[in-house]
């Protein structure tokens, strides 16, 4: 610990006084450059398929975890999400394409599916008795379909 006290301070003047002002760079920049060229890319190519793997089975790898593996791959490099599309959609807004409203029923049936899919791994919904019924909600004794945003009533 005591040579890290030591080398951290070392590299903050360097980047400062040398890099910057001398070469015009960063040294974080080029640090992570180097990660990414000399550790990341040899592995990629084996961690890829072992994250959608881990992600196909919920909850074997944490969210939080995947979330942040996912995040910190796009951050050393953008292009790996096409490796992987629907995996970094899951983290990173705008991956793939827009939703279009024609797809709709499709978008709903692979939800359904995949809920189907969680109760039949043992993934049970839990106490559903506060949850509102989907009937149309009733405001000062009148049905209303317009959103509750839009009202000033609430039950």
């Amino acid at each position: 610990m005591g040579a890290l006290q030591s080398i951290v301070p070392l590299f903050i003047y360097m980047n400062k006084f040398y890099i910057e002002t001398k070469l015009n760079r960063d040294l974080k920049d080029d640090l992570i450059k180097l990660f990414t060229e000399q550790v990341a890319e040899k592995h990629v190519p084996t961690l890829m398929p072992l994250l959608i793997e881990a992600q196909s089975t919920p909850f074997k790898v944490t969210p939080s975890t995947m979330a942040n593996i996912v995040k910190g791959l796009y951050t050393l490099r953008p292009d790996w999400a096409q490796l992987a599309p629907s995996l970094f959609s899951k983290f990173i807004p705008n991956i793939l394409p827009p939703a279009l409203e024609s797809k709709l029923s499709e978008y709903a049936a692979q939800d359904q599916k995949l809920q189907r899919e969680l109760m039949q791994n043992g993934f049970a919904r839990g106490d559903q008795s506060r949850k509102r019924a989907g009937e149309e909600l009733m405001f000062n004794g009148s049905a209303s379909s317009s959103s509750c945003a839009n009202t000033r009533g609430f039950r």
